[in-house]
């Protein structure tokens, strides 16, 4: 059984209440819910820190669970979300879904569940990347780039471009390497997630503000698949504002 979370607080620095958003008459959190149900999920349950959140959530028919408010991560709020569910014994794979992606193709979600069909050959933790097209997306802090062995593991995450491109100038990056984006998309064994909730912050982790770092340094593996499909994360008004204008409202 494949279960899908989806954290969704209410704070936010730059878009307070952004689950609650409207988007052309219907809130970021339904639509993210709605995308996340057309995917091979058995299940896909909010887990918010937030009583309007939680009515909001149900009132739509969606399920939700009310967590504790001060989690330091999305990945603590899931864990004590899974366990609030019961942790359900048949759950073979927990997909962690980003709240403020009401866009997420159910494509991308089936593509890392995919990899925990064969419990043999499932990794601990799954993730997606996509290549990078254009020199902004490459020199942009806000876009984590990711570097992958020949098996398709996570060698290391960076804001910066990696590998550097030395004797290059930057314009000529791109057409010599095929550089990869980090999409915050995230599956994990159930006890997997148990043991990175325990993990302290590590270096590397502080130095780029970068969680799954702190996995990497602890030893864990992360599986990448690549996918084609775009990310469209809302953190600002006026990133609500441009997906109104996608919607045509």
């Amino acid at each position: 059984m494949v279960l899908g979370l989806i954290p969704a607080r209410f704070a936010s620095t730059r878009l307070p209440g952004k689950p609650l958003v409207d988007l052309g008459g219907i809130s970021m959190i339904q639509r993210v819910v709605a995308q996340a149900q057309q995917a091979n999920l058995a299940r896909v349950v909010v887990a918010t820190d937030d009583e309007r959140i939680l009515q909001h959530v149900r009132e739509f028919g969606g399920e939700a669970v009310l967590t504790h408010p001060h989690h330091p991560s999305g990945t603590d709020r899931l864990w004590e979300a899974f366990q609030l569910l019961g942790s359900p014994p048949d759950v073979h794979c927990i997909v962690n879904i980003q709240g403020d992606e009401p866009f997420i193709n159910p494509a991308q979600i089936n593509a890392l569940a995919d990899l925990f069909a064969d419990a043999a050959t499932a990794p601990d933790i799954a993730t997606l990347v996509k290549p990078v097209l254009t020199e902004e997306e490459l020199f942009s802090p806000h876009l984590p780039k990711v570097v992958l062995n020949q098996r398709g593991h996570a060698l290391y995450f960076s804001r910066h471009p990696l590998p550097y491109q030395r004797g290059r100038e930057r314009a000529e990056w791109l057409a010599h390497h095929h550089y990869l984006r980090h999409l915050g998309l995230y599956a994990y064994k159930p006890a997997v997630l148990e043991q990175l909730t325990r993990l302290p912050v590590s270096p590397l982790e502080a130095a780029e503000s970068l969680e799954q770092l702190r996995w990497l340094e602890a030893g864990f593996r992360i599986q990448c698949a690549e996918t084609e499909l775009e990310a469209f994360g809302i953190d600002t008004p006026e990133d609500a504002e441009r997906a109104r204008v996608r919607l045509g409202r």
